[in-house]
């Protein structure tokens, strides 16, 4: 099977993390969070996963499932965790330009969307 990174799906239920092939739904692969079993936080970042479960953030290899590294995040908790990224990585080339056109526009010091003063 020839894969692209456009035919994964991710999905994560109680700290089961599994990629899903988009056409068939196929299980790709699948992990098991090594600490907590609650509620999954997912991101997608390039050819990573970012994930969180149970205040622990780990980041996986999006194409084997492979666990690249994790932090304990100590000291902030647990709970359902927002994630973001900065990361310009698409699927998509025109999202990726758009983003960056808005990124250039934006006044030195902010970020685009931004209202003046900073809240926005």
């Amino acid at each position: 099977m020839n894969l692209k990174l456009t035919d994964f799906l991710f999905t994560a239920f109680n700290g089961i993390v599994a990629a899903v092939h988009r056409g068939t739904g196929e299980i790709l692969w699948k992990w098991q969070a090594p600490w907590g079993n609650g509620f999954v936080s997912l991101l997608p970042d390039g050819d990573r996963l970012i994930v969180s479960v149970s205040g622990y953030l780990y980041a996986l290899d999006a194409w084997s499932g492979a666990q690249i590294w994790m932090n304990e995040m100590k000291g902030c908790g647990i709970g359902v965790a927002s994630l973001a990224s900065m990361s310009a990585s698409t699927s998509h080339p025109h999202l990726a330009v758009a983003a960056a056109a808005a990124q250039e526009s934006a006044a030195p010091g902010t970020f685009p969307g931004m209202m003046p003063g900073g809240m926005g």
